[in-house]
This record gives C-alpha cells, sequence and structure tokens, in this order.
C-alpha cells in the first residue's frame, strides 16, 4: 500500500515562537527585576532605627507585637 502524501507540512511560523520566548523571557526579568527592588527598598527601611520607620509610617515597625514579618513573597507569585 503506498501513502498519498499531501504535499509540504507548513513550517510552524519561527519568528512568533521566538518572539513568545523573547516576551516570556522579558516578563520574567521584568518581574524579578520589580522583586528586586522592592527586597531592596524593604531592606534598606528595616535598617532604619524603629522610632524613623514609625515617623515615615512603616506598618511593620507598629506591628511589632507578633513577631512575625509580612514580606514581599517569592518574586513569581508576589503580586
Amino acid at each position: 500500500m503506498k501513502l498519498k502524501h499531501a504535499g509540504p507540512v507548513p513550517a510552524p511560523n519561527m519568528k512568533e515562537n521566538d518572539m513568545s520566548i523573547l516576551s516570556s523571557i522579558g516578563r520574567l526579568a521584568t518581574e524579578f527585576s520589580a522583586a528586586r527592588s522592592r527586597y531592596q527598598t524593604e531592606r534598606a527601611i528595616h535598617s532604619l532605627p524603629i522610632e524613623l520607620q514609625k515617623d515615615i509610617g512603616w506598618p511593620e515597625a507598629a506591628d511589632t507585637r507578633t513577631g512575625s514579618r509580612l514580606g514581599v513573597g517569592s518574586w513569581a507569585g508576589a503580586k
């Protein structure tokens, strides 16, 4: 039995795949950069004296009775 070949199989559009991958990488890099910036800001504020943190209205400075810290979370899931 002979198989009939219907013609050339259309190749996936490589430009669309490349752009999809690049946009995904770009989005991940942007999210990582924003999370890193939040972390560095939080770290700088935590290095200030408690009195100054209260003066600028840092919410965690007033909530020291629980002992838990509400951080930025994982960089991938924090929004």
